[in-house]
């Protein structure tokens, strides 16, 4: 996440409603809605830590949380935490390269990213990025790891076997979340600039920049690759739906205030978008490659912004903290920091 989406843009709405939604979270009482999306669980995780990205490991059944000094580890299936990726420097969260069993973090007060062992969890090496890295994109294309590099408003290239810098993209903006499409295209949200840019993966050439207008403020961003469909969803609490071969809009669903990630499930045709001010999540629904309709509006809690999905069981995976009441993003309550396991 950003500065733009800092956790100071997001703290203020943390102070909705927490207390009813908390409660009701804390019993672990499912709130059924229209799509079949509820609460299931609550995994307590605990620690007064900020948060950042979460990413899943659907096969080894891992989620892995940026704490700000360290990574979390937590086993979704048995609801306990399970290691910690310790010593990093206000780290926004790691991506996977599970064909190569390794992880890359992006370690924002550094201008680094770690390289972890990921059957270990260990360190192994660390490679030198811009300034202020933030989001992150694996492509298995050409097995690549591009960190978008909040500050520096470009992207550097990691080739992940051996950790060497293959290059950096010039973005000529601040870029947010990014999405590959399978085929060695890479895809950004241009936060600032209210655009998508998308990249050769192999030459690290820019091939397009699309306007995302009526979109304003773009942070997550997902894609269907089968249908080549990009979802990024934008601060006026829309999803702008783009034709990934064109930048054709093709519509724009309303999604809650406060979004910042946004999720695919090829498997249910579901696009997501996890809203941490409004406490909802957002559920999508491709009825065809040029149809889309809003399906549900979830309950979830205040402040839960970032999401993974979990390929396997197909739930929805966020994280979030109690505030009290006037607290800001870094005044988290003890031990009240919990993943939200929604699904059917």
């Amino acid at each position: 996440m950003s500065p733009r989406s800092s956790p100071a843009r997001v703290g203020a709405s943390f102070v909705l409603a927490v207390t009813l939604v908390f409660a009701g979270l804390a019993q672990d009482t499912p709130s059924h809605s229209g799509s079949g999306y509820h609460l299931l669980k609550v995994i307590s995780v605990g620690g007064t830590e900020g948060w950042d990205y979460v990413t899943m490991d659907s096969i080894a059944r891992r989620l892995y949380i940026g704490r700000d000094d360290h990574i979390e580890v937590v086993d979704v299936d048995a609801g306990t935490v399970v290691g910690t990726i310790s010593g990093l420097a206000h780290t926004h969260g790691l991506v996977l390269a599970p064909d190569l069993g390794r992880g890359f973090t992006s370690d924002g007060e550094a201008n680094t990213s770690t390289i972890v062992d990921l059957t270990t969890l260990k360190k192994i090496g660390a490679v030198k990025t811009g300034k202020d890295p933030d989001s992150f994109v694996y492509d298995e294309v050409t097995k690549r790891v591009f960190i978008m590099n909040s500050a520096g408003d470009d992207v550097t290239a990691i080739n992940a076997a051996d950790g060497t810098v293959a290059g950096t993209i010039a973005l000529a903006g601040q870029p947010e979340f990014g999405a590959a499409d399978g085929k060695g295209k890479v895809f950004v949200n241009i936060t600032d600039k209210n655009q998508i840019v998308e990249f050769d993966a192999r030459t690290l050439e820019i091939l397009h920049r699309w306007p995302l207008a009526p979109g304003e403020g773009p942070s997550g961003l997902a894609i269907d690759r089968k249908n080549r469909r990009l979802f990024s969803v934008c601060d006026n609490q829309l999803m702008v739906v783009l034709d990934a071969d064109t930048g054709k809009v093709i519509a724009t669903p309303g999604v809650g205030a406060g979004t910042d990630a946004s999720l695919f499930d090829p498997d249910t045709g579901n696009a997501f978008a996890s809203a941490g001010g409004s406490a909802t999540l957002t559920v999508i629904h491709e009825d065809s490659p040029d149809q889309f309709r809003v399906v549900d509006n979830v309950p979830t809690q205040s402040g839960a912004r970032t999401m993974a999905l979990d390929a396997k069981t197909h739930n929805v995976l966020l994280v979030t903290a109690r505030h009290g009441h006037g607290a800001t993003h870094s005044q988290v309550l003890p031990k009240p920091f919990v993943v939200l396991v929604v699904g059917k």
